[in-house]
C-alpha cells in the first residue's frame, strides 16, 4: 500500500475513533514514515522542518482570532440575535421561523463570502458570531450540521471563484502560477482570467451538495440541551457577564468601520492577514469599548479561541512535511497511472482521487496545489487536456479534502463556534457531512468540466 494512502486512512481512523486531531496526525506521520523505510531521527527532522509553514497559518489564525473578539466587544452579534429572536416573537408562528431560518442560512453565505474576499478575517467571524446565536439555533431545532455546511461552503466555494482576497492568493498566486511552472517546459501558458473561468463548473458541484444538505439530508429538527451563552468581557478574567448589548455611539462605529476598512486594506497592501488583524485589533482597541490597559486579556481570548485550529494547521504542516520527504506522492501518482491505460476519462478520475487523498492529509487545498502541479500538468498535457481543463483537475484535485479533512480550517471554523457548549462533535458534525456533500460532487464536477472545457 501507498505512504500517502495508509497515513491518510490512519488518520482518518484515529479521528473517527475519537483521537485528537493533533495526536492523529503526528501518529499517523510517524507511522507513515515508518513504513516508507524513513529511520526515526528524519522522520522527526522532516515533522519539524515542516512546522515553519503552519506556524504562519497558526499565528495568522491567533491574530485574526483576537480582531474577532475584540470586534465581539461592539455587541454586534448579540444586537443582532436579540433583534431576530424579538422578530420571532412569543408566538413561534411556523411561517415566521420558516423565514428567520432561511434569514440565517442567506446571511451566513453572505458573511461567509465577505470574510473570505471583503473584509479577510477567513474563519475568525465564526467563533465570533455563531455562538450567541446557539440558543435561537436550540429554540428553532435547527440541525447544526446544516449549519457546519452552510459555513463551509461560505468559506470554500469565495477562493474556488472569486479573485479577490483569498481567491486572489488561491486563484492567481497558487493555481495560475503553479501552472505556469509545470508547464513552461511543455509549451502551455494560462492567465489569471482562466481560472475562474476554469472552477466554475467544480464550484457547481458544491452548491449542489449545499441544497442536498438543506433540502433532504439535516431538514428534519434535532434537539439540543439549551445552554446559557455570553460573550467573555475584557477585564472580568474571562468569565461571561449578563449584560445587555452596548449601545454603539456614532463614533464608534466609525471607528469600527475604520478598523475593518484598515484590515482590508492593510491585507490587500502587503498580502500579509497578521499585519491586517493586528491594525484592525489596534484601532478596535481605540474606540473605547474596551478600557486599553484591558486590550491584552483580549488579545490572548483571541489567541485561545483560535489556538485549536492553530495547532492542528501547525500538526498538518508537519504531516505534510513528513509526506513529501518519503517521496511516496510521485509513486502514489505513477502507481495509480497504471489504471489509466489511454482513457482521459479515467485519467481525469484518478487525478481527483489523487488529489483528495493528499489534501485530506494536508489539510489545506493552498498546500496541495504546489505539490500535485508539477505532476499532474505534464499528465493532463499527455493526455490531450486543453488548458482550462488543466486548470479545473489541479484547482479540484487540489480543493478535494479542504471541506472534509479533519485538519482542514473549512471544518475546524464550524466547530470552534458550534461546539463552545459541548453538543458539536468535530468529526461526526463537521467533518463527515462536509465530506459528503462536497466532496463527492466536486468529484463528479470536476470531472465534468476536465471532459467539456
Amino acid at each position: 500500500m501507498n505512504t500517502i494512502v495508509l497515513a491518510v486512512l490512519i488518520m482518518i481512523g484515529l479521528s473517527l475513533a475519537r483521537v485528537p486531531v493533533v495526536i492523529a496526525l503526528v501518529v499517523s506521520a510517524v507511522i507513515g514514515g515508518l513504513y516508507a523505510g524513513m529511520p526515526m531521527a528524519e522522520i522527526t527532522a522532516a515533522f519539524n522542518g515542516g512546522l515553519g509553514s503552519g506556524a504562519v497559518v497558526a499565528l495568522a489564525s491567533a491574530t485574526l482570532g483576537a480582531f474577532a473578539v475584540a470586534l465581539s466587544r461592539t455587541g454586534i452579534a448579540d444586537v443582532i440575535a436579540a433583534k431576530t429572536l424579538r422578530l420571532i416573537g412569543a408566538s413561534q408562528d411556523e411561517t415566521r421561523l420558516k423565514y428567520v431560518k432561511w434569514g440565517i442560512y442567506a446571511a451566513l453565505v453572505v458573511i461567509g463570502f465577505s470574510a473570505d474576499t471583503i473584509v479577510p478575517i477567513h474563519i475568525a467571524f465564526i467563533p465570533m458570531l455563531i455562538p450567541p446565536l446557539l440558543g435561537l439555533m436550540n429554540m428553532m431545532q435547527l440541525d447544526r450540521r446544516i449549519i457546519a455546511c452552510v459555513l463551509t461552503f461560505s468559506i470554500v466555494i469565495p477562493y474556488m471563484i472569486a479573485p479577490v482576497g483569498f481567491g486572489a492568493i488561491f486563484l492567481n498566486d497558487i493555481l495560475t502560477q503553479n501552472v505556469n511552472e509545470a508547464g513552461a517546459s511543455l509549451g502551455i501558458a494560462v492567465t489569471n482570467d482562466m481560472a475562474p473561468r476554469a472552477m466554475l463548473i467544480p464550484a457547481l458541484g458544491m452548491v449542489v451538495g449545499l441544497l442536498v444538505a438543506v433540502f433532504f439530508s439535516y431538514r428534519k429538527p434535532r434537539d439540543y440541551q439549551h445552554v446559557e451563552y455570553h460573550q467573555p468581557v475584557a477585564g472580568s478574567g474571562g468569565e461571561p457577564q449578563d449584560e445587555e448589548p452596548r449601545r454603539l455611539s456614532v463614533l464608534q462605529l466609525c471607528m469600527l468601520g475604520v478598523a475593518v476598512g484598515g484590515a482590508l486594506l492593510v491585507q490587500v497592501w502587503t498580502g500579509s492577514m497578521v499585519l491586517g488583524g493586528l491594525l484592525g485589533f489596534t484601532l478596535l482597541s481605540m474606540n473605547g469599548l474596551f478600557k486599553w490597559k484591558d486590550q491584552d486579556d483580549v488579545f490572548t481570548q483571541g489567541m485561545r479561541l483560535m489556538a485549536f485550529i492553530g495547532f492542528v494547521m501547525i500538526a498538518a504542516a508537519g504531516f505534510a512535511g513528513v509526506m513529501k520527504a518519503t517521496g511516496a506522492i510521485p509513486e502514489l501518482v505513477s502507481g495509480a497511472g497504471s489504471l489509466i491505460g489511454d482513457s482521459p476519462a479515467m485519467a481525469a478520475l484518478v487525478m481527483l482521487l489523487v488529489g483528495l487523498f493528499i489534501t485530506m492529509g494536508i489539510g489545506s487545498s493552498f498546500s496541495t496545489v504546489p505539490i500535485i502541479a508539477a505532476i499532474f500538468v505534464p499528465m493532463a498535457m499527455h493526455f490531450g487536456f486543453s488548458p482550462m481543463a488543466t486548470i479545473a483537475l489541479v484547482g479540484t484535485a487540489g480543493a478535494l479534502g479542504d471541506a472534509g479533512s479533519p485538519a482542514s480550517d473549512s471544518t475546524l471554523g464550524p466547530t470552534a463556534g458550534l461546539n463552545v457548549d459541548g453538543q458539536h462533535d468535530h468529526i461526526r458534525d463537521s467533518v463527515i457531512p462536509t465530506f459528503m456533500h462536497y466532496n463527492i460532487p466536486l468529484i463528479l464536477f470536476g470531472w465534468i468540466a476536465a471532459q467539456v472545457l
